[in-house]
């Protein structure tokens, strides 16, 4: 079969909250992964694919053997596996390109396919407000602080990386306990950041993110379309690009 759709997802945070649940998204994720590989031309895993993720020099976090493992078998067999970097995983560096072949993006990037021009990014620090963690992101991404980090033992770096994680994910519970799970698109802050770059970039059709855990399609305008990717914890949804258009949908 032609190799002719290419599929995004996002924000697996596979390690939580425990070793047994996680185990069983992962084993979810795996069998996705083989559902598309006959048809997958490219895939692109926006962000947050662990909860926590750190390379020490020879030690990376234990576990994560069989969706590595297919992400090995894909890249073996020629298809391109992109990841971008979320707020849980931004301490990825060389390790997943080296070992599995991931291509690993840092920054926003904008790619053609299909004759369509995709605007992609995690979606962290994006947008008005969040203050507090564009200011955290940038102590994260602080070589120096990344350098020292590197020099604690890795079960007490895994340990506090877990703990600043867990909070994170409180601070976000209790958000969508006082907004509601879907809060009003006027809300959003990655549609405001895409309404205004869809006027400063009016060639690009698609933008998508992950980050924000909303499975959403919605029209910016006439030409340009917001997409956010929803999760693996609740949603299970996944984008597919095909024939220049792109559609939302649950892996069940």
């Amino acid at each position: 079969m032609t190799a002719n759709k290419i599929y995004f997802a996002s924000d697996f945070h596979l390690g939580i909250p425990d070793h047994d649940t996680s185990l069983i998204r992962e084993k979810k994720l795996v069998s996705w992964l083989d559902s598309i590989q006959h048809d997958a031309e490219a895939i692109y895993l926006m962000g947050d694919i662990f909860d926590f993720w750190f390379e020490y020099k020879q030690v990376v976090p234990k576990g994560y053997v069989r969706f590595l493992g297919k992400i090995a078998e894909l890249t073996d067999k020629g298809i391109d596996v992109h990841i971008f970097r979320g707020n849980h995983d931004v301490w990825a560096f060389g390790y997943l390109h080296k070992e599995v072949g991931l291509q690993i993006h840092r920054k926003p990037e904008i790619i053609e396919a299909q004759g369509k021009k995709l605007f992609l990014a995690h979606g962290d620090g994006l947008g008005p407000g969040d203050t507090g963690y564009k200011i955290m992101k940038k102590v994260f991404e602080f070589k120096p602080n990344q350098f020292l980090f590197k020099w604690l033992h890795p079960d007490i770096g895994t340990a506090m990386g877990l703990f600043f994680s867990h909070r994170s994910r409180l601070a976000n519970i209790a958000k969508e306990e006082k907004e509601g799970p879907n809060p009003p698109l006027e809300k959003e802050m990655l549609y405001h950041y895409a309404l205004k770059k869809s006027k400063e970039m009016p060639e690009v059709d698609f933008f998508i993110f992950g980050h924000r855990h909303i499975p959403l399609v919605h029209p910016l305008n006439p030409k340009a379309t917001l997409i956010i990717l929803g999760d693996w914890i609740t949603h299970f949804t996944y984008g597919v690009l095909e024939n220049g258009k792109f559609s939302l949908k649950k892996f069940e």
